[in-house]
């Protein structure tokens, strides 16, 4: 069976679960909704109290909440057939298991990056539009390569999460090490100094990395050693052992 044909099959197993996508666009419309509401805090504001590039990350911070519905969709992608058993005949159709695996992969990677450029850019819009004269432009420096980031970021998370079901096999306990993981370290560890070092390579926090506007180092979730280019080698890094990991999972144990 070739990769193409891989590609449609996976894509009409997706495609069935109708709880999933109703997720996802409830996430992008909550997204635009909190992008509305911080751009009016931003509008409400004195004029000018607000730098152009402050107003382009704050506009960032809904698609962390966001980051979560596309994190479950690529557990979900994997773990659903584990759980119903229909990975038994999923494996025995397509014994080539990283042919299998990087079908779902590509799946994952195409319905995060539809959903992540409407997410990305419907906030960031809603959110500048909001703030008024406060607001940022997509035309300011560094505005649109961050805002490319996010979606590349978004993107990432999915196809990692993929990755780390496939080792685990559960989505419970994928839900249950990653979401913990997300939240913890971009809302609580990040802040910490003393182990800042070591947890700026983590994920989502080499990932948030991508959406920095400022060339500083600084950015909305605290500051990182490396530029956006060292970021996104981080990031690729995590999601490439997150494949490789389940692609040796496949291998070895049976479904």
């Amino acid at each position: 069976m070739s990769i193409l044909a891989l590609v449609r099959a996976e894509w009409t197993k997706a495609r069935t679960v109708r709880s999933t996508w109703w997720s996802l666009v409830a996430t992008a419309a909550v997204c635009v909704g909190l992008g509305l509401l911080i751009g009016s805090q931003l509008r409400a504001g004195t004029q000018g109290a607000r730098t152009h590039l402050d107003a382009a990350e704050i506009s960032f911070y809904p698609l962390m909440m966001g980051q979560i519905a596309l994190v479950v969709f690529g557990v979900l992608v994997v773990s659903a057939e584990y759980t119903t058993g229909t990975i038994r005949a999923s494996l025995a159709a397509v014994p080539r298991r990283g042919v299998f695996l990087a079908a779902k992969a590509l799946v994952a990677a195409g319905v995060a990056a539809v959903l992540a450029v409407a997410v990305v850019f419907g906030t960031f819009l809603a959110t500048q539009w909001s703030a008024g004269a406060n607001g940022a432009s997509l035309g300011d420096p560094g505005v649109l390569r961050a805002v490319l980031g996010a979606v590349v970021y978004l993107t990432s998370m999915c196809v990692f999460a993929l990755g780390v079901a496939t080792v685990l096999r559960s989505s419970a306990l994928a839900l249950g090490i990653l979401i913990p993981l997300l939240f913890l370290n971009s809302q609580g560890l990040s802040s910490l100094p003393a182990i800042r070092s070591v947890t700026q390579y983590l994920p989502d926090q080499a990932g948030a990395g991508l959406m920095r506007v400022h060339t500083d180092g600084t950015f909305f979730l605290g500051r990182l050693d490396f530029g956006p280019l060292g970021a996104l080698g981080v990031l690729a890094a995590w999601v490439a052992a997150a494949l490789v990991g389940g692609y040796v999972s496949l291998r070895r144990r049976d479904a």
